[in-house]
C-alpha cells in the first residue's frame, strides 16, 4: 500500500484517537483505528499501526490489544489519573465553597480531557450541587497566585479587605489599604484564608482570600518570621472557630462518652481524654481560641458538652447565654 497523506501527524491522531474513544471497558479493532483516522485526513496500512502501537508504549502510552472475536480490540490500559481520582477532584471541586460556579465548570471541563468519551460523561454529572452557595469572586484564583508570588519572593502585600453591606455590596472595611506580612494558605469552613503577621498589632492575623481587593506586592521585606518559627497550622486552624482567631487557651469540657468522637474529629487524635467522676462522661482538655463561635460550637451541642474549667470562660460563657437570654425576652 502506498505511503498515506498527513503522516506527520499520525501518530498525534492515532493517540488522540486512543485517549478518546477507548478505556477498560471501550476499544477499537484495526478496522476502527483505521476508520478514525480517515476522518483526520489520514490514510495508513494496518502495519504501520502496529508500529505506531509500539512507539505510543514505548513514550508512556499504556496501550493494549486484546483477542475479541476474529479481530484485536485496542484500547488504553491505564491513564495518569483513574476514574475514581477524577471523580473525587470532581466532586472536590464543586463542593469547594471558595471556587464560583463559572470556574468549576471550567476546571472540570478541562478534567474531562483527562478521561474517555464515555468516562467524562459520568464526571459531568458525578456530583449535583445547583443552589450552593459559592463565592463571587473571578480574581480569587490571581490573588491567591499573587499570594503564593509575595509568599516565595519574601514580600509585604497591600490590598483592600472587603465587606458586605446593606445593599449587598462588597465595601472596604477602612479607606486605607492593609499592609501584612503573607506566611501561609489554608484552607478551612469550605474558605480559602491567608495566616499573616501584622506588624502594628504585632499578631498573627487570618484573611479570608475572596475578601481581598486590589492586592498589590511591596517591595518591603516580610517581617513577623519569629512567630512562625514554630507556628503549627493545624492546631492554629483546629482552635480557630469560623477563623476567629485570637491567643490558645486551654479549655476543659465534660463530654458524654458516646459524643467523643465529635471532639476527635474536630481537634484530632492528641486529645487528652481521662474519665469523668460523672459515669458515662470523660474530660477532655483543648486548646481554642475563645469566641462567640466557639461558644456557639459548645452552644449547639446541647447538654452533650459543658465547659468545667478555666473558671474564667465558664464565666464569659454563662454571660454570653444570659447575653443570649435577654435578647430574645
Amino acid at each position: 500500500m502506498p505511503k498515506g497523506t498527513n503522516q506527520k501527524l499520525k501518530l498525534y491522531y492515532l493517540a488522540k484517537i486512543l485517549l478518546e474513544e477507548t478505556d477498560d471497558t471501550h476499544g477499537l479493532t484495526m478496522p476502527d483505528l483505521l476508520q478514525e483516522l480517515e476522518a483526520y485526513g489520514i490514510t495508513a496500512d494496518r502495519k504501520s499501526i502496529y508500529t505506531d502501537i509500539d512507539a505510543l508504549n514505548e513514550i508512556g502510552l499504556d496501550v493494549i490489544g486484546e483477542k475479541s472475536g476474529k479481530y484485536f480490540v485496542y484500547h488504553i490500559a491505564s491513564r495518569r489519573f483513574e476514574l475514581a481520582e477524577l471523580k473525587l477532584l470532581v466532586d472536590a471541586i464543586q463542593s469547594f465553597k471558595f471556587i464560583t460556579e463559572k470556574k468549576s465548570n471550567a476546571l472540570i471541563k478541562k478534567l474531562t480531557t483527562l478521561a474517555s468519551s464515555y468516562e467524562a460523561a459520568q464526571l459531568e454529572r458525578q456530583l449535583a450541587v445547583q443552589g450552593r452557595v459559592k463565592t463571587m469572586n473571578e480574581s480569587i484564583y490571581y490573588t491567591v497566585d499573587e499570594i503564593h508570588s509575595a509568599i516565595s519572593d519574601n514580600k509585604k502585600i497591600s490590598f483592600k479587605y472587603m465587606n458586605w453591606d446593606t445593599n449587598k455590596k462588597l465595601v472596604p472595611r477602612k479607606n486605607e489599604p492593609y499592609i501584612i506580612s503573607p506566611w501561609k494558605l489554608t484552607w478551612n469552613d469550605e474558605n480559602y484564608y491567608l495566616i499573616a503577621y501584622d506588624a502594628v498589632a504585632d499578631k498573627i492575623k487570618q484573611y479570608r482570600v475572596d475578601k481581598m481587593d486590589k492586592l498589590t506586592i511591596l517591595d518591603e521585606k516580610r517581617e513577623g518570621k519569629e512567630h512562625f518559627k514554630a507556628f503549627d497550622l493545624a492546631a492554629y486552624t483546629n482552635r480557630a472557630f469560623g477563623m476567629f482567631g485570637g491567643d490558645g487557651t486551654m479549655v476543659t469540657l465534660s463530654v458524654r462518652d458516646e459524643m467523643i468522637g465529635i471532639l476527635i474529629d474536630r481537634f484530632g487524635k492528641d486529645i487528652s481524654v481521662k474519665p469523668s467522676k460523672k459515669k458515662g462522661w470523660s474530660d477532655v482538655r483543648v486548646e481554642v481560641a475563645v469566641s462567640d463561635q466557639f461558644f456557639g460550637w459548645i452552644f449547639g451541642l446541647g447538654t452533650n458538652v459543658k465547659i468545667t474549667a478555666p473558671a474564667s470562660v465558664v464565666k464569659a460563657y454563662k454571660e454570653e447565654i444570659d447575653n443570649l437570654l435577654e435578647f430574645y425576652k
